[in-house]
Formats: C-alpha cells, structure tokens, sequence
C-alpha cells in the first residue's frame, strides 16, 4: 500500500470512529476498543489514529467554534460526515506538526470524494484553505478555549476556583502518551513484571508510594504483551490503585492516641469482649465491573472472599474476562442490583467498596466524550442516586468494618456533599477523604472516603 493510500486509510478509520461517537452515540472508548480489536495495522499508524480521533474529541467544541467563524453554514446544518473531515482536518493543521497544512487539505478533500460528497469538495477546500490563511480569530469565549461546555466551566470555576479549575481543563486537553497500569505483584515480584515488559519494547515508569503502579508508554497493543496475556498486568488508573492502597491501610488495626498524646495501635486486649477486631475474610464490590478494583482487593487480601457484583450480565462477564486472565482464586461474581438490599450479607462485610456511578467529569480526558454528553441536571440526579445506594450497600458493613465510597468526578454535589450526607444519616465516621485533581495531581480526577460503622471504641472517642 502506497503511503498516499495509506494515509487516505487511516483517516478514513478515525471518520468512522468519529461519526459513530459524535453522531451515533457510541461511546468512545468501546469505539476504540471495537475498532482496533483484530486490525491489522503498522504501530506508527496506530498511534496516528488513536491520536487524531482522541483529540479530534477532545477539542470538538473548539474546533466547532473554528468551523463557524469560517462557514456562513451553520455546524448542526452540516453533514455530519463534511463536519467530522473539517473537525479532524483543522486539528491535524493546530495540533500535529508531523502533518503539512497542505497534507491535511488535501486528504479532506480526497475524503469528502471518498464519501461520496464530491459536489461539497469545493467547500471542505475553501474553508480549510481560509483557515489556513487566517488562523484562529479573537474573540473566543474562555470556555471555549479549553474546549468545554459553558455550564461545566463555570460550575468547575466556581467549585476551584479559576487556577485550578483552568489547569484542570489544560489537562484534560493534553494528548495522552502514557496509561497507567497495575501489576499483580502478589504473582510475581514488581521487577519480574517491568522487565516482562520492557522487552516487549515498552517504557515503564514505576510510581513512588504506590509498588503496584506504574506509568507505561507501549510501543504495541497492551493486549500483545506478554504480561498482559498471563494476568499480571491491568490497565488501571493510579488514583483507582489507591482505593486498594486506601482500603489496605484503613483495615489494620484501629489506632488512638495515648494519654501522653502519642498514636498507639488498639490492641485486641484493649476491646471488651463484645467488640472483637476480626481479621478481613469478606469483602463486597458492589459495582465491580470491570472488576480492577475487586482483583486488587483479592491480591492484597488473598485470605479474604471477595464478592464481586454488578447490574448486567455483560458487565457481569466483564469481571469474569479478567478474573480468568487474573488466575484469581478468592473472587465471586455475582449478578446483583446494588439498590436491593441482600439480607444475607447483613453486617457480614469487612470492607464495602461502593465504587459508585457517577458524572465521570474526573475521567474526561481519557473518555471526552463525556462532556459533550453530560447534562447539568444529571449531576443531581447522580447525587441521588449514589445517595440510595449507600443506603443500601451500607447495611453489609460490620461493626467497625469499612465502607469506602468512591467516584470518577470532581463534582462536589457527587463526592464531599453526599459523604456529609451520609454522616448525617447514617452511624459512621470518616477516617479518610481524598479529591485529586487533573493538572495538580497525576492521574485521573477521583474522589475517596473511607468510614468506618461505629462500634463502642469509635463512639467513646467521638
């Protein structure tokens, strides 16, 4: 194949992908997965495509903002398929140096004919031509600079304020060259893994603090790696890590300070013998699917039963996939509503992890997509529901037992407002709470905070 058919290809693929996203409402990143899977593809034109179609989504309503400061049609009078080429053409022309402004003009207006639009090829070329003559013109909104909807910038600015909240957008914005994985160092030690790994040609950056996690820069499929095939590597965000790393921490002994104001550990003497302190044996993952964290917990709680559910069957499968891949031993997947109480778990859970729907605004620059879909009304309607399911779920936990409720967002009515909502409502202590936030701490945007169900100790100190 010729490179100008090459490129011709490639493009084409990123217009597909695109206009199943943007127009069809297929979610990105089952986009991705579903058009990569088994293509047979140069890794350099790959990373072409993932590249130009991530980005295309991440700049969409920049770009669309470009589009119309240039074309007397209006964007949602467009043809979808003219509208992607132009998306995609003026963010190879702005953001791919390794693409010639004439290149990507050219292989437009090869695609618009292509298509099937050849009567529009005049169009696509003037236009792209205009803008290459006269660049981005002033008087853009602030929002629109970081490619975000209105509400959301001004929701995020009032929440951090405009530093943080425009250094989180900048973030989201930015091409992403690395992943963050996690390595089941309870198979295998961390150093066995990250050579398995860099022989397979890929960079591998371990994290501090965190001997799971690593930062990885493939240079082929993840699913082609070795370490991938035998189970002892996970595509997980690093902030996603740390609800292990939390839980891990949080069900050791309960700790308090002395007397002289020194912190001691509570021994099992120091417990009357109503209130025992148990080791972990059970843990319930209400919503497990993929099931990272339900793996995670298995590995670093190997004498503990983890009980994996979620609503669906196929999410239900999902966690199957990779507890199969895993060689996990003390998992079970279960098809549950977390909304349904089971009474046969009452009080029986060492550790809840409520992982919990939300708005996903932490995740966006992984998934853009999202921004263009979410809806400021959902955000309450989010919040509510998270709200009945730790109502539910919070009736598995134990005496002195954790829940560790958990989010993608950085949405304070899903994270810090619902985590005082269910203090007040329920009899619990916080012991630990966490937002990180893209452009000020690596990873995704995610919020956690641990409680733990007060027994006599607990309520003698509050």
């Amino acid at each position: 194949m010729s490179k100008e058919s090459e490129a011709q290809s490639t493009r084409n693929i990123v217009l597909s992908m695109l206009t199943a996203t943007l127009d069809e409402g297929a979610f990105s990143h089952l986009v991705r997965n579903q058009t990569l899977k088994g293509l047979e593809i140069d890794p350099r034109d790959l990373l072409f495509i993932e590249r130009l179609f991530h980005g295309t989504l991440e700049q969409v309503i920049f770009l669309d903002w470009i589009i119309s400061s240039y074309s007397s049609i209006k964007i949602a009078k467009m043809k979808p398929v003219i509208r992607n080429i132009l998306r995609m053409s003026i963010y190879q022309m702005l953001f791919m140096d390794s693409v010639p402004d004439h290149a990507a003009i050219n292989e437009a207006v090869k695609l618009t004919r292509t298509r099937g639009y050849r009567g529009l090829s005049p169009f696509v070329n003037g236009l792209l031509r205009s803008f290459q003559r006269g660049g981005v013109k002033p008087g853009m909104p602030r929002n629109v600079k970081y490619s975000a909807p209105l509400w959301l910038y001004d929701k995020m600015v009032c929440e951090l304020g405009q530093e943080k909240a425009e250094a989180f957008f900048d973030s989201a914005c930015q091409p992403k060259n690395e992943i963050y994985a996690r390595l089941s160092t309870f198979r295998a030690p961390a150093e066995d893994i990250i050579r398995m790994l860099q022989i397979d040609g890929c960079e591998v950056f371990p994290v501090p603090n965190v001997p799971e996690a690593v930062k990885l820069k493939k240079a082929q499929k993840l699913t082609e790696l070795n370490a991938f095939r035998q189970g002892l590597v996970f595509v997980q965000d690093l902030n996603s890590i740390r609800v292990g790393r939390i839980a891990a921490e949080l069900a050791k002994p309960l700790r308090r300070e002395s007397e002289a104001g020194e912190e001691i550990t509570v021994s099992k003497e120091d417990f009357s013998e109503n209130v025992p302190v148990p080791p972990v044996t059970q843990i319930i993952d209400v919503c497990a699917a993929p099931g990272g964290k339900s793996l995670h917990l298995a590995d670093l709680f190997p004498k503990a039963e983890v009980i994996a559910r979620d609503l669906s069957q196929n999410k239900v499968d999902l966690i199957e996939e990779n507890i199969q891949r895993s060689q996990s031993k003390n998992v079970r997947v279960e098809v549950h509503d977390a909304l349904v109480f089971d009474e046969t778990l009452a009080g029986k859970a060492d550790i809840v992890l409520a992982d919990l729907p939300c708005s996903g605004i932490g995740v966006i620059g992984r998934k853009p997509d999202i921004k263009l879909r979410l809806k400021e009304e959902d955000l309450k309607e989010l919040a509510e529901l998270q709200q009945k399911i730790l109502d539910v779920v919070s009736g598995y936990v134990r005496e002195g037992g954790l829940l560790i409720f958990s989010t993608c967002t950085i949405n304070r009515t899903e994270n810090q407002d619902n985590a005082e909502w269910f203090l007040e409502n329920h009899s619990f202590v916080k012991i630990e709470e966490k937002q990180f936030l893209p452009g000020q701490d690596e990873g995704d945007g995610f919020y956690i905070a641990a409680f733990r169900k007060t027994d006599a100790l607990l309520a003698d100190k509050e």
